[in-house]
């Protein structure tokens, strides 16, 4: 969004007053939509609001009215508005002291929730079950509320949760795009529950009444023309409806809910508040028919979150109120078993599908606790429960899970144990197109027949048991859609057709996580564009709702799929590509090269024996050392004896890393032999056979890296960023500086001239990112990723220059680095801000190290380093590097 091909004039400042106040000095500015950009946008159109900026300018706010906004921000107005208008809401009240909080507390008897006022994400709230809990919980919500108010109100945990999203125009038209289902009940934050639409369990007649309901909530809370999304909580036991929120803006859920049924909600809702009317837009997909209809979905949709709670050691991993998770997968399918498969296998956790891939849980006492104190894993563990023989209404009693869901995978565990009766001679054909339907992986099924992924796949090859790809195309296939927007299952008629244009797939990035965010997303899209540029049809094959790549209009043809082999390589049989571009998706496009080597499948850009040459870091520092580039001293071991052995010639502190990792997972400074050797343990027994490098560690060295586009003989570096933290700290994490304000010119020579080498010996086609540390004027070189990098984004945007375009069309081979005329902006200096989570694990000191953990990340210009804000960083460099 933040990208010239988004908006007239795009400004990269923080998102606070004084930039809003500045731009309002430029342009005469006529409306504001402040519904699109989540608590942070409302936030501050509220603070502008209170200041009195938008009535001085003359500013028309659109899409709500900050009426609706603080009735349903301020938990009190709310709930008054709710029992206004008639609609059921928990016994609660406000407090603003802890003497308050205490009283209400005594009132309303225990169990409770806390809810803070205007925090995102639940942020500070939580459920207190014991009196003795109640004081460190109050306190901790007062703080966490900017204006230090709080509810406190009955607890309801384990009734079911719904969300709905509706759009309303001008003439007080409202539509219901799509159902939701948590599939966790209440007590788990939405945005970390697995969630299902449209929903399953909903009686027909309950469906009607929070329809009802929610019309009536939206028409309360003001006369807007916009999105809106509404939860509801019903008991299980007597259907009775309590309403939980309603956010007057696009919310996580919209931007699921317009993936799920290809109704594209920001854009009708930003319409809708210029005032367009519903009847005057038509529907994106189907180009004949109008936006004025309510979505019918002929398939489920389930998304699962992405956590990341290994990068934060000591975290309390229990869901709650307080949302945790980074991103999000989602699967499509014909049913919801083939659905949650397909989520599970998008999820990039080394998972093959809900189970049946050796990971199984068998400890009961393990399972039993998973089951009541839900974490990241415990759908895993609920169908590991049905496996052990654990009964039915032991699970539903500690997870009140709708026993729907429940029967839904308890048959997927009958349905395996019918499979290990049988071997890949004898099972036949229908058994193994019922599992298919299921949503099993062909791994999966070799896993229970105890035989080979390949067996598998020419089994059911010989069967005709062939994947076939539907259309999605938001009425049930009652019009033609217009749109290729695709998913794969095993019924019917194949209604994706190829083409017999010259075309090219390119493979996400999958769902966000730590070490992998929407950078390599922006370099997706940014490679498809270039593509379609150069007359490519281009395919696109991604599973992540969040992002812009998953986008119907932005590849030729959308398969939301996993990026997950079997899925890959149906497609590509089916369209037949020229190549498979896998440098623009990071760790998740790079580890399928290997396959698509070995089935003789091409690679556009930098092969698969230069992307594995950089990854093994055994082989790369041979290479250092051929071309005579420095880098610190190392050895490759494979045993922890081998590494104490090691230490001894190396010396401490030793910087220990796996071969083939991303975000600098499992990477740690040690600095003796009984750290190094506990370490070297857990790896090998997380990565088994992986190849381990032994660095020697170069205290107080500076960090710096280079991005570079290279087409087999030039090379022409995008960007040189010096990193203000020392080098130990991963580069994800660190701020950088984009030009250096450091470096001497000497060592400037030396990285361009190491970067020029190594990518022409790496033959780098495409983008390269060199990471080197600097000690006493001699550069090392740390590392080099043939690849897209977290940084790339991040030069263009300081640069001005699409430097993502470029590298595409050096992959594809229509064009050479010196066809470009490269002309970068310099003025002043950009710095990459890391943005950390650490708030949402209370109990995690805040060290940063070699592995990353920040969440994202913000720019931030300067004219010169005599700047404020840079030199307080400067000051602060050595503060948090740990080990």
């Amino acid at each position: 969004m933040t990208d010239k091909v988004t908006a007239d004039h795009v400004y990269l400042k923080p998102l606070e007053k004084k930039s809003i106040i500045e731009i309002l000095e430029k342009h005469k500015i006529d409306a504001v939509l402040p519904t699109m950009g989540g608590q942070t946008a409302l936030n501050l159109a509220i603070d502008c609001d209170k200041a009195g900026i938008w009535k001085k300018y003359n500013v028309k706010i659109i899409g709500v009215d900050i009426k609706a906004i603080e009735t349903t921000e301020d938990r009190e107005k709310f709930r008054l508005k709710m029992l206004e208008l008639g609609v059921g809401v928990c016994k609660g009240e406000t407090a603003t002291s802890f003497l308050e909080g205490k009283e209400i507390a005594q009132e309303i008897g225990f169990p409770l929730v806390i809810r803070p006022s205007f925090t995102l994400g639940g942020t500070g709230g939580g459920f207190v079950n014991r009196p003795e809990d109640f004081d460190e919980a109050l306190t901790r919500g007062l703080h966490a509320s900017p204006i230090h108010e709080v509810l406190v109100e009955q607890s309801i945990m384990g009734w079911k949760e719904y969300e709905l999203e509706l759009l309303r125009d001008n003439l007080g038209n409202v539509i219901i795009i799509c159902s939701i289902e948590n599939f966790d009940p209440m007590g788990i934050h939405t945005g970390d529950s697995i969630t299902v639409a449209p929903a399953m369990t909903l009686a027909d007649t309950t469906y009607q009444h929070l329809r009802d309901l929610a019309i009536k909530m939206m028409n309360g809370i003001g006369q807007f023309a916009g999105g809106c999304n509404v939860q509801f909580s019903v008991n299980p036991e007597d259907e009775s409806v309590i309403a939980i929120e309603i956010n007057p803006r696009v919310s996580r859920s919209s931007a699921l809910a317009s993936k799920a049924t290809g109704y594209p909600i920001a854009k009708i809702a930003a319409k809708l508040a210029i005032g367009y009317n519903l009847d005057e837009l038509s529907n994106a997909i189907t180009k004949t028919t109008s936006a004025f209809f309510e979505p019918a979905l002929d398939y489920v949709i389930v998304k699962i979150p992405r956590w990341n709670f290994d990068k934060f050691k000591g975290a309390d991993r229990h869901l709650g109120l307080q949302m945790k998770s980074v991103g999000e997968a989602m699967g499509i399918g014909r049913n919801f078993q083939e659905a949650l498969q397909k989520a599970c296998q998008s999820l990039e956790i080394k998972r093959n599908g809900i189970g049946a891939d050796g990971k199984e849980l068998t400890k009961q006492d393990q399972i039993l606790e998973s089951l009541e104190n839900p974490s990241w894993n415990r759908i895993f563990h609920v169908r590991d429960a049905f496996a052990m023989g654990i009964p039915f209404k032991t699970i539903h009693k500690l997870t009140k899970i709708d026993p729907w869901f429940l029967n839904q995978i308890e048959e997927l565990v009958v349905l395996e144990k019918e499979i290990q009766k049988h071997t890949i001679d004898n099972i036949s054909k229908d058994l193994l197109f019922t599992a298919k339907k299921k949503g099993y992986a062909d791994r999966q099924i070799a896993h229970l027949l105890r035989c080979l992924e390949s067996e598998v796949h020419k089994k059911r090859t010989d069967y005709n048991i062939q994947r076939v790809f539907k259309v999605v195309d938001t009425c049930a296939a009652e019009f033609e859609a217009k749109t290729p927007y695709y998913y794969s299952t095993f019924e019917g008629e194949n209604e994706s057709v190829r083409s017999d244009k010259k075309k090219i797939i390119v493979l996400g990035s999958g769902p966000n996580r730590i070490g992998q965010g929407i950078e390599f997303d922006y370099s997706c899209v940014h490679g498809i564009l270039a593509a379609k540029e150069a007359g490519f049809e281009t395919i696109m094959i991604n599973c992540n709702p969040e992002t812009v790549s998953t986008d119907f209009d932005i590849a030729d043809k959308l398969y939301f799929e996993p990026v997950f082999w079997e899925h890959l390589y149906d497609i590509i049989q089916h369209e037949k590509p020229e190549g498979v571009i896998v440098q623009l998706g990071g760790q998740t496009a790079l580890k399928l090269a290997e396959k698509l080597e070995r089935y003789g499948i091409k690679i556009l850009g930098t092969n698969y024996k230069s992307l594995d040459l950089a990854e093994d870091r055994g082989s790369f520092s041979t290479l250092l050392k051929e071309n005579n580039i420095p880098y610190p001293k190392f050895g490759v071991i494979q045993t922890a004896d081998d590494a104490i052995e090691l230490s001894k010639e190396l010396g401490f502190p030793l910087l220990v890393r796996p071969s083939y990792v991303l975000g600098g997972q499992s990477m740690k400074i040690v600095i003796n032999e009984k750290e190094l050797e506990q370490h070297v343990v857990d790896i090998l027994r997380d990565i088994p056979e992986n190849r381990v490098l032994l660095d020697h560690f170069l205290e107080n060295a500076l960090e710096a890296e280079a991005d570079a586009i290279c087409d087999g003989e030039d090379v022409y570096i995008i960007g040189i960023m010096e990193h203000i933290e020392p080098a130990g700290i991963h580069s994800g994490d660190s701020h950088s500086v984009l030009p250096p304000f450091n470096l001497s010119e000497n060592v400037i020579k030396q990285i361009e001239d190491y970067t020029k080498r190594i990518a022409i010996a790496l033959n780098t086609v495409g983008l390269i990112n060199i990471q080197f540390a600097v000690k006493n004027e001699v550069v090392y070189v740390i590392e080099a990723n043939p690849r897209a990098s977290r940084t790339v984004p991040f030069i263009c945007k300081a640069y001005d220059e699409p430097y993502v375009n470029y590298a595409a069309k050096v992959m594809l081979g229509v064009n050479k680095v010196k066809d470009f005329n490269f002309n970068p902006k310099k003025q002043g200096y950009a710095i990459k801000i890391p943005v950390f989570s650490f708030n949402k694990f209370p109990n995690v000191n805040k060290e940063l190290g070699p592995e990353m953990k920040s969440t994202g990340e913000a720019i931030y210009f300067i004219d010169d380093l005599q700047d404020d804000y840079f030199l307080k960083l400067y000051s602060e460099r050595n503060l948090y590097l740990s080990r």
